[in-house]
């Protein structure tokens, strides 16, 4: 089977490249290498996965490639949330523009698509875990440009499309680029720097963090059983304080290392976890790497470029 990837140059579209490419599919790249990395680029390279350059906008050059592939799995975004507050009109334009020229393409071409959406498309929950039918209200034009995609993905639903609607939680894994560096990320880096990390709050907040082999080993199923016009959450299921992770980063890392705790954050969400019933039922997912295995998996890299 023929896949292709958009964005996959970036974070979560290289790691499932080479995850797919380890599994036996036939895996292309379309990429801008506007946010890509040496390291993604050199990883799709030494595993011989074709990687060309171009726009998903632009419909002639999409139009060339998705005719030639058997499915389309759409992960190619802006991804900054505090980005997208300066420039909220690049992201609608990136991210919702983008979309609908991959799905009408699509489309036109017979071939289903898997649209990587994102969690923050519910904004701040009103119950926990967080199902699939609970209220949609993101918080930033990030989150709303990705709400629209699935909105343009489902239009084009209606005339045809055979698609599927991905929500991961907080993805992190090997070759996170520091440009969109998360919490883990960043607490990583300041332990391998012997520098007190930085909570903000009390601590107790709870985020679902997803390594991004389970979400790519989810992809995978979603692939295989073609639940098409479904709409799944990607994480954990488990809600992890930050102040726990905080401690097992410190642990992991070695070494003395303070918490300093600073003002909340505005418009900080609570608590944060994903309800995963579904995917479970129709997929038979279960993630098999726990935030300890997940951080070993990054903590040698990035201390080796902190130092």
């Amino acid at each position: 089977m023929k896949i292709l990837v958009t964005g996959g140059a970036g974070f979560i579209g290289h790691n499932l490249a080479l995850y797919l490419k380890k599994r036996g599919y036939d895996v292309i790249v379309v990429d801008n290498m506007e946010n890509t990395t040496p390291r993604a680029l050199s990883k799709l390279y030494n595993a011989e996965i074709p990687v060309l350059q171009g726009d998903v906008r632009n419909k002639f050059f999409m139009g060339s490639i998705v005719k030639n592939i058997d499915i389309v799995i759409h992960t190619a975004a802006y991804i900054s949330v505090d980005e997208s507050f300066e420039k909220p009109r690049e992201y609608i334009d990136n991210n919702a523009g983008g979309t609908a020229v991959v799905a009408s393409t699509s489309l036109k071409q017979g071939k289903p698509m898997i649209y990587i959406s994102s969690a923050s498309v519910y904004g701040n929950p009103v119950k926990t875990p967080i199902s699939e039918e609970h209220p949609l209200n993101p918080l930033s034009p990030y989150g709303l440009s990705k709400l629209m995609g699935e909105k343009i993905v489902e239009f084009y639903g209606r005339y045809g499309l055979k698609y599927v609607v991905v929500r991961p939680f907080n993805v992190y894994g090997p070759g996170q680029s520091n440009t969109y560096a998360g919490v883990i990320t960043k607490f990583i880096t300041r332990a391998c720097n012997k520098q007190p990390l930085l909570i903000h709050g009390d601590g107790l907040q709870t985020r679902d963090f997803i390594h991004v082999d389970d979400l790519s080993r989810l992809l995978e199923q979603v692939i295989e059983k073609q639940p098409y016009g479904m709409i799944l959450n990607a994480g954990t299921g488990c809600p992890t304080r930050i102040i726990d992770l905080a401690r097992l980063v410190i642990k992991l890392v070695g070494g003395d290392v303070d918490l300093e705790y600073t003002p909340p954050r505005p418009g900080d969400i609570r608590d944060s976890w994903a309800d995963i019933s579904r995917a479970r039922e129709i997929l038979g997912y279960k993630p098999q790497i726990t935030l300890e295995q997940g951080l070993k998996t990054i903590i040698p890299e990035l201390c080796s470029e902190s130092v």
